[in-house]
C-alpha cells in the first residue's frame, strides 16, 4: 500500500491510496489529539485491480481537528498492510527574538523570550508525545530586503542558533531547523521592502515535516 501524501485533504475528509495487489477492502480509523475516535469505517474495493487509485473518505463524529489516521489495506486474498499518517501539527505562540542586522547571535537580553518559549514547548510536548515521534521544527524567515540567497542563509543560521539554544538549555526532544528566507512571506510585499512581520521564526511541533506556505523553496530540514 502506498499513499499519495498530497492527496490527504483533511477539509474534504479524503485521501488516495494504491495497493500492489488486487484490492479487497480498507479499514480506516481517525483520531483527534485528545485520543478520541473521530471516525471508523470499512470500505469495500473488491474487484479493483492492482495499482488502481482508491479514494478513501470518512465522516467525523465531531469537529475536533484530525491528529492521526490509521489505515489497514487488505488485498483480495486477505493479506494486509497497515500504515499511520499523523497530519497533526501545533504552532507554538511566542515573542520573536530580535537579532542585530546580518547576525545570528542571540543577545543576552533576548534570552528571557526563549526561556518562556522553552516552557511552552515542553508543556505541549508532554501533552502530545503519545501521537508518535514528535519533533520541534524551527523555521526562519526574513523580509525581502537583500538578496534571496543571503536571506535564505541568514534565516537558516538564525533558526539553527535558536535550535541550539533550546538544546543547550535542556530540551531533549528531536529538533529540526531550516531557513526559508523570503520564500514564505507572512505578508506579501514587493522586493526590497522592510516588513517586520516577515522577519520571524516559527516553532512547530509535528510528527511529520510540516507544510509551510512557500513560493518555491523546498524544505530541507536539518536535524540538530
Amino acid at each position: 500500500m502506498t499513499i499519495d501524501r498530497s492527496s490527504v485533504d483533511l477539509e474534504a475528509r479524503r485521501l488516495e491510496l494504491r495497493m500492489s495487489r488486487p484490492a479487497g477492502h480498507v479499514r480506516i480509523s481517525v483520531f483527534a489529539a485528545s485520543g478520541a475516535t473521530l471516525a471508523e469505517d470499512e470500505i469495500d474495493f473488491s474487484g479493483r485491480p492492482a495499482n488502481a487509485r482508491l479514494v478513501v473518505t470518512w465522516q467525523p463524529k465531531s469537529d475536533e481537528p484530525v491528529a492521526k489516521i490509521e489505515l489497514y489495506a487488505y488485498d483480495a486474498d486477505g493479506y494486509y498492510k497497515g500504515i499511520a499518517i499523523v497530519p497533526w501539527s501545533l504552532e507554538i505562540p511566542h515573542e520573536e527574538v530580535v537579532f542585530e542586522t546580518n547576525s545570528a547571535a542571540i543577545r543576552p537580553e533576548e534570552e528571557p523570550k526563549l526561556r518562556r518559549s522553552l516552557e511552552e514547548i515542553r508543556q505541549a510536548f508532554e501533552q502530545h508525545k503519545d501521537l508518535g515521534a514528535v519533533t520541534l521544527f524551527i523555521a526562519g524567515h526574513t523580509d525581502t530586503r537583500g538578496s534571496a540567497e543571503h536571506n535564505r542563509n541568514l534565516s537558516r543560521r538564525r533558526a539553527r542558533a535558536i535550535a541550539q539554544w533550546f538544546r543547550d538549555h535542556g530540551l531533549t526532544m528531536p529538533i529540526a531547523y531550516e531557513g526559508f528566507g523570503e520564500h514564505a512571506l507572512k505578508v506579501k510585499t514587493e522586493d526590497e521592502v522592510d516588513e517586520p512581520r516577515n522577519r520571524r521564526v516559527d516553532y512547530v511541533l509535528s510528527v511529520e515535516a510540516p507544510r509551510l506556505k512557500s513560493t518555491g523553496a523546498p524544505a530541507a530540514w536539518k536535524r540538530l
